[in-house]
């Protein structure tokens, strides 16, 4: 095997396609790891970190924090390892797909005449994940070091809302022995020229609205039903849905992250079709507090966590960050993040994180059916970093440092 022109040969044995850059075969193999709920495969992931931790010539820990879900991480030491580290953070998890929606196999790796690849976790996020991987490899190869240590630090359960990855891990004595200062995590592709930044997020709420009643035989009219005030709830949330949407749509200054979503995304209740409930519940996933007319049960997942990211020049962060970027011509734009990613945990505990996914000229498909990402935007992306974690890693330090 022919070594890549970015580095040492990559793949570790495994035949890729004919003149195919090795950085998008590896891509490509890492996509068709079926690491997809409700059953992630995490063990085919942690065989293939396993393996470019190998390439790479760096150590890696793997920390299981909760039964079967396992944190690894690579270590590239920095030339003064008692300062702060630099986290390269991602996850391996992927969500759901509805094959039947679509044009080819979600887990293939499929990639068209124009360079596009299809595969669930081509946007969200094993493209990052990649990128890192291939950028510190590009650095090591050209004999580079680096003064502060870097951490690629890949996490399960994100996808789920991070209960068994990164919401715990931060708590965990091993993360603070990473001694982080500053961390990197998914970010969203623009479709414009600009790349998309995120210094902050939307609060995530999922809750359950409990409507009793008075039950019945379905025949009869019964007043006081759980379905009547079920009726009220729902007019009223979307009511406010609707407004925001206004707000959304009739303002130039706003994005998706200056409003609140609000989502009826299940309901249940009843029993049989001839036989009024006694009760009915719904459930809805909202962005950021609304007052709430109802009684409030059992929230499922609740983080009202306002860290923001500092995006002021005066920042050494935030300052290296973007000489980086206005070196390469990348023009950025700043906004909150409309969902939630482990970056909110990050920034719970002190740290400040940004995320940042260098796709532009991209429409944004996370989540959706064929989700795509051209080789080309992706292969871009590889020399962002290298350059993003060059100028991260240098720093100066701090005075609490010295």
């Amino acid at each position: 095997m022919l070594p890549d022109k970015d580095g040492p040969v990559v793949g570790g044995g495994k035949s890729f396609p004919e003149g195919e850059d090795l950085s998008v075969s590896l891509f490509r193999e890492y996509l068709r790891l079926k690491t997809v709920h409700p059953d992630p495969d995490y063990d085919a992931a942690l065989r293939f970190l396993d393996r470019i931790a190998d390439e790479l010539e760096l150590p890696m820990r793997k920390i299981e924090i909760c039964p079967g879900r396992v944190v690894a991480i690579m270590t590239w030491e920095g030339t003064n390892p008692t300062l702060k580290s630099i986290l390269l953070n991602s996850h391996t998890d992927v969500v759901p797909v509805y094959q039947e929606h679509w044009k080819y196999d979600a887990f293939s790796a499929f990639k068209d005449a124009e360079g596009n690849i299809y595969a669930r976790g081509s946007q969200d996020m094993k493209c990052v994940t990649i990128q890192y991987i291939q950028a510190v490899r590009r650095l090591k190869a050209e004999g580079r070091k680096v003064m502060r240590t870097v951490h690629l630090m890949f996490v399960p359960d994100e996808e789920v809302g991070g209960h068994k990855g990164m919401e715990t891990f931060v708590k965990h004595p091993e993360f603070q022995k990473l001694n982080i200062g500053f961390a990197l995590d998914e970010g969203l592709a623009n479709p414009g020229d600009a790349f998309t930044v995120f210094y902050g997020e939307r609060n995530p709420w999922w809750i359950t609205i409990h409507c009793p009643g008075s039950p019945g035989h379905g025949s009869r009219f019964v007043e006081n039903t759980a379905a009547e005030k079920l009726r009220c709830v729902i007019n009223s949330f979307l009511d406010f849905r609707q407004k925001e949407k206004h707000r959304l749509n009739t303002s130039e200054c706003f994005t998706l992250g200056d409003v609140t979503t609000v989502n009826m995304t299940m309901v249940k209740g009843g029993v049989a079709y001839n036989v009024i409930p006694a009760e009915m519940d719904t459930f809805d996933l909202r962005q950021i507090g609304v007052k709430k007319q109802e009684k409030i049960h059992d929230p499922l997942q609740k983080h009202m966590n306002q860290n923001l990211t500092s995006t002021e020049e005066n920042d050494p962060w935030w300052s290296a960050f973007s000489a980086a970027c206005k070196a390469m011509n990348i023009t950025l734009e700043k906004e909150i993040f409309p969902a939630a990613t482990d970056s909110r945990f990050i920034r719970a505990v002190g740290i400040p994180a940004i995320g940042f996914s260098p796709m532009n000229r991209t429409p944004i498909l996370l989540h959706d059916h064929n989700e795509y990402l051209n080789e080309h935007v992706f292969l871009k992306g590889i020399s962002v970093f290298e350059r993003l974690i060059s100028a991260l890693t240098s720093v100066p330090a701090f005075p609490d440092e010295a």
